[in-house]
């Protein structure tokens, strides 16, 4: 029998693409004698559909989708994730759905029984579990027809689940496996999946079919990196990340083998992958499908001549195209000449459009405006924010003006210690690089580096620096980042408490500091934009914390 792998880039509630891009595939998988042809979870939505869910336009969408997708299956079985419609008046309206189409009509649905809610996923929110069990019969074959999570919980020792799928569907004796994934990135899932899916062929000694997602929804980044495995565990065949692609296979069951069909044999793939190339990728995928997908096509930033907006414009400029990057200089007086002069060198290494906006009359004017309220108390926060205000008043007038989405430069240790300012330098349509760390933007711009040097080293070399008084440097108000970096690692991703942390080693009054400036810096994240998430734990979608807690304070 011989299978396509379509892994394919989904635009949620887009039904008119998406169905154009399914089609596209099946028919090219017919050309090539395919018995079955396995596109991803939800594709026919996209996923996360969200409450989207809750239209019933939505589903109705959904299901003449579907149909459509139907009326193209007499050659070739078609593998499809759409949500559907449970009839029992118990339980949610909806099952995540797998459907099975052949002949020109709807052959079976299977329903996701893993339903994960929890991080970035909620699906118990709109779907109910199945507690049906069975196997599709497909010519000579019998397919254990499988949702994402449901190899998740392999042998039952998942403690969020009472139940495993495979257990079930095993003792019909399936010929292989199939499984249809929206599976998000992060820099460390891919090596997960690979394990879980190991783990299954291992215990059920079956072939399995992994075909996963890829593209940006917003903050999720899905990597694809579908994958084909023999029923020992080895992998067959392993797919391109961060871009779509369908593959060819044959299913030899009398030794539970699958022969990868493609011309690029499996060892022209890599087998592992860089940590901070994938992250790289990553973010390039994620500002190019937000654009894309909103229908934008141009970026503005502010270029300071710090690290952090060197190495987002340099994922604009990677992303969209130096001609639709547009670069803005904001010296204040305080604003050194090398800064300027980094950000010169780094906007014509890359040939994007820049211009310099000095903001010291503007600066001096405002302070004179509100002379009679600040009369002679001493310089401080208040002026440095007005500095950065200024600044993204500057960045959103343009915006508005011309049209360019304003991205925003902030990281990671900065959003996570509210070393920002609402309205200012957190302004922005998308937050490129708040879930990495600063430590993680300097390997992030020698990656960028590894072959010319785009961003001037002096860039990299330099004292971090907001540049809003006489000298200022980052060490004045924050730990050093390699410290800093560690604890907020273990706090937000390890969910660490202080005494556990400080049991590492830490500082016992840093740690109950840092840890406090975290929780009082909540309101301000609430209002920043969406963020690329690339770590298992970004601010967002996926961590939901009160602003008023009294924990840690």
């Amino acid at each position: 029998m011989k299978i396509a792998v379509a892994q394919l880039n989904y635009h949620i509630g887009n039904f008119e693409a998406n169905f154009e891009k399914m089609q596209r595939a099946v028919l090219e998988a017919i050309a090539k004698d395919s018995a079955v042809i396995i596109f991803s979870e939800l594709s026919v939505c996209g996923y996360p559909p969200r409450d989207f869910l809750e239209f019933s336009d939505f589903i109705k969408r959904c299901d003449e989708v579907v149909h459509q997708l139907a009326a193209l299956s007499n050659d070739i079985a078609i593998v499809v994730g759409s949500p559907s419609v449970n009839d029992n008046i118990l339980g949610k309206d909806l099952f995540n759905s797998a459907y099975f189409l052949a002949e020109g009509k709807v052959q079976q649905v299977v329903h996701k029984t893993l339903l994960p809610t929890y991080d970035v996923f909620d699906e118990y929110r709109y779907f109910e579990p199945n507690t049906d069990f069975n196997v599709v019969h497909f010519k000579d074959k019998k397919i254990a027809l499988t949702i994402c999570e449901d190899l998740w919980n392999v042998g039952n020792d998942n403690p969020l689940y009472t139940v495993c799928p495979m257990d079930e569907l095993v003792k019909q004796q399936p010929d292989f496996i199939i499984n249809i994934s929206a599976s998000p990135f992060d820099y460390n899932h891919a090596e997960d999946r690979k394990r879980v899916l190991k783990a299954n062929c291992d215990l059920y000694h079956l072939p399995i079919f992994y075909v996963n997602h890829v593209g940006a929804q917003t903050e999720l980044i899905f990597d694809g990196g579908s994958l084909v495995m023999n029923a020992d565990g080895t992998v067959c065949d392993e797919l391109p990340y961060f871009e779509e692609a369908i593959n060819y296979y044959k299913v030899h069951s009398s030794e539970l083998r699958v022969q990868n069909l493609q011309v690029s044999p499996l060892g022209s793939r890599p087998s592992s992958h860089n940590k901070i190339g994938l992250i790289h990728d990553a973010l390039v995928l994620g500002i190019k499908d937000y654009f894309r997908k909103l229908g934008f096509q141009k970026a503005i930033l502010g270029l300071s001549g710090g690290i952090d907006s060197a190495i987002v414009i340099c994922l604009a400029e990677k992303a969209l195209g130096k001609e639709n990057v547009w670069a803005v200089l904001m010296p204040s007086q305080f604003s050194s000449d090398h800064s300027v002069n980094d950000a010169l060198q780094l906007a014509e290494n890359l040939g994007v459009k820049h211009d310099i906006i000095p903001i010291k009359n503007g600066f001096e004017a405002l302070l004179e405006t509100l002379q009679p309220q600040f009369k002679d108390l001493p310089f401080g926060l208040a002026e440095e924010n007005l500095q950065a205000r200024i600044r993204g008043n500057i960045l959103m007038a343009l915006s508005n003006k011309f049209g360019y989405i304003l991205l925003n430069t902030s990281n990671k240790s900065e959003a996570a210690v509210g070393y920002g300012t609402l309205y200012g330098d957190m302004c922005g349509g998308l937050a490129v690089i708040a879930d990495i760390y600063k430590n993680e933007v300097y390997e992030l711009a020698r990656y960028i580096n590894r072959d010319a040097e785009i961003i001037p080293e002096n860039i990299i070399a330099k004292a971090p620096s907001a540049e809003l008084r006489p000298n200022q440097k980052d060490s004045d108000s924050l730990p050093d980042y390699d410290i800093l970096d560690q604890i907020l690692f273990q706090y937000i991703e390890q969910r660490k408490g202080p005494k556990e942390i400080i049991a590492m080693g830490f500082d016992s009054a840093l740690v109950s500091r840092i840890l406090k400036l975290v929780n009082i810096s909540e309101y301000k994240r609430h209002q920043a934009p969406p963020i690329l998430r690339v770590s298992a734990k970004a601010f967002g979608m996926g961590r939901r914390m009160p602003i008023e807690g009294k924990y840690l304070s």
